[in-house]
């Protein structure tokens, strides 16, 4: 008898070894590899074209894709109008999230004009209709299978040919022709190439749900977010009532949009106004306080900016930041006691994002430089007011894009006053009863406020 070979395997890069390492040489990560029988894979289900003869460009006919609503206007948005007959969306976000409350309120919407199947990995029927029955799901054409086995997921798609499938979660999914465990790199691989042919061949729009990693990535290959159409990110603390989902891949769509949705008794329900739900308990004449306009694709959300500057004790003074880039905190506050003459080097910064929204912009530099100064110096800045500007080294304040969007927004939200780079008045439509005030430098700002 032949003896059986094995391999060790990355799970994070799929980076194959004849023999077990600590750290893994291809993508640096320690404690990855994992022992697995070394057998040649069945390329199956490869081929998702019956049409495999070349054609110029020209010559093919397409309009337009075919769209689902899944009356969900916020999933809508982050798929870009819709969810495209035949496409792979992959929804990855922290366990107890909101993922598979999620999906089962897709399924509920979508299987009332057409038939949706619904593979609960981890899940019992019965648990399922459990949860079914807390969000008030009533369908008639909503099946709910548990199952783990790809082969019969094939089968029931096969005798049901549904327009729509929901697989909950791809790590529990697995092929009998691949010896390891389910989750691993083989199975995560080959479970997902079989949903690519599934959705392209029959034309089944397949949403699959991935776990993640303490890092944040998707558990699995990377080639997993390669393979799929979509890539949808559901972000938010567990214990926080709003749940941000992101696309941070789109092939029907831009990247840039982003739908808000709040955790209730009920399950996920959308936020149409964002901004006034950020605001809602926004501190009202409280030092360190900024309201920013930040741009999520294509609306403008106004948030809180909190920061508390403090005297310590210690040597080496503490940064943090929730919600803006630690490294963007450290470049400010240098700035600030270069160009402003700010002491800041015995105090503790601690900056925070009401809301637990995550700004990456450049517009919310001057609302971080307000929101130390304002904490520093004591100086309340007034409630109905609004700040945004990108900050330089050198202290300038640069224009930033969409400047009549996020004054609008603002006016909307019933603030009346606005400091934004000078260099943006330029061509401005000014809001009614709506003050806009240009600063070119922060030291027109310190002279203004402090």
């Amino acid at each position: 008898m032949a003896k059986t070979k094995t391999v060790f395997i990355c799970q994070a890069c799929a980076y194959q070894s004849p023999k077990w390492l600590g750290k893994c040489p291809e993508c640096g990560e320690w404690n990855t590899l994992v022992e697995t029988i070394d057998q040649p894979e069945t390329p199956k289900g490869l081929n998702i074209s019956t049409q495999s003869k070349p054609k110029l460009i020209s010559e093919i006919v397409y309009d337009h894709e075919e769209r689902y609503s899944t009356s969900i206007k916020e999933l809508d948005i982050v798929l870009g109008g819709g969810l495209v007959k035949g496409s792979l969306v992959l929804v990855g976000g922290d366990p107890g999230i909101g993922k598979s409350t999620l999906m089962l309120q897709v399924a509920n919407h979508l299987s009332k004009e057409r038939k949706v199947l619904y593979i609960s990995g981890e899940e019992s029927i019965k648990q399922t209709k459990l949860r079914a029955d807390r969000l008030d799901v009533k369908a008639n054409s909503l099946y709910i299978v548990a199952e783990n086995n790809i082969e019969t997921i094939r089968k029931h798609v096969d005798d049901l040919k549904p327009a729509v499938l929901i697989v909950d979660s791809i790590q529990t999914v697995y092929t009998s022709d691949i010896t390891s465990a389910p989750g691993s790199v083989s199975q995560v691989r080959e479970a997902t190439n079989q949903f690519m042919n599934i959705a392209k061949k029959n034309g089944v729009s397949t949403f699959i749900v991935g776990h993640v990693t303490k890092s944040g990535a998707i558990a699995g290959p990377k080639i997993l977010e390669h393979m799929v159409d979509t890539v949808l990110y559901f972000e938010g603390e567990r214990h926080h009532l709003f749940r941000i989902l992101r696309a941070v891949k789109n092939r029907f769509g831009s990247t840039n949009e982003i739908g808000i949705f709040e955790m209730t008794h009920k399950g996920l329900e959308e936020v149409l106004n964002p901004s006034k739900l950020f605001l809602s308990s926004a501190a009202k004449g409280a030092t360190g306080s900024v309201i920013v306009p930040t741009l999520e694709g294509t609306r403008t959300v106004l948030v809180e900016m909190q920061c508390l500057v403090s005297q310590t004790n210690f040597n080496m003074p503490r940064r943090m930041a929730i919600g803006i880039d630690y490294n963007k905190l450290v470049l400010l506050t240098a700035v600030l006691e270069k160009k402003a003459g700010m002491v800041l080097y015995n105090q503790d910064i601690y900056l925070n994002v009401v809301g637990g929204m995550s700004i990456d912009e450049p517009a919310a530099d001057l609302a971080v430089v307000m929101a130390i100064a304002s904490s520093f110096r004591e100086t309340v800045i007034p409630d109905d007011m609004i700040v945004f500007g990108e900050v330089g080294l050198t202290g300038e304040i640069r224009n930033v894009n969409q400047v009549q969007q996020r004054l609008n927004e603002g006016a909307k939200m019933g603030f009346r006053k606005a400091i934004i780079p000078h260099g943006n008045l330029e061509g401005l439509e000014r809001p009614k009863d709506f003050t806009v005030i240009g600063m070119k430098h922060i030291d027109e700002v310190f002279k203004y406020f402090f």
